[in-house]
């Protein structure tokens, strides 16, 4: 089986308005966090979590696949064509990094906690 899409993330400019329009609209169940980023609560037995934060650049929308090792698939990712967009980047809560695949489309990787 492959490795499985466990989280997600929407980056806009006025996360705020955007956090509050998804918990009314789906009935998500929002965590503020400091920073400004906005943990989701969904149903997680038949979905995924994610967060929603204010962009750095353009809006954007991002799924997370989970593996066990950031580094050895960032390697694959440019061995087969793709660029790193964020290197492996660890934090109290999650080790993180992102890449571009070949038609520039940015997909998040995520390091299993297994």
């Amino acid at each position: 089986m492959g490795a499985p899409v466990t989280w997600f993330e929407v980056n806009t400019k006025d996360s705020s308005s955007v956090s509050r329009f998804y918990s009314e609209v789906f009935g998500w169940r929002l965590e503020p966090l400091e920073g400004g980023y906005t943990l989701v609560h969904t149903d997680k037995e038949q979905g995924i979590e994610g967060g929603i934060g204010e962009a750095q650049g353009p809006n954007q929308v991002t799924f997370y696949i989970e593996v066990d090792d950031p580094h050895a698939y960032l390697d694959r990712v440019e061995a087969a064509g793709g660029k790193t967009v964020v290197p492996v980047t660890e934090t109290p809560m999650v080790t993180f990094a992102q890449f571009a695949d070949p038609q520039g489309n940015v997909i998040g990787l995520v390091k299993s906690s297994r």
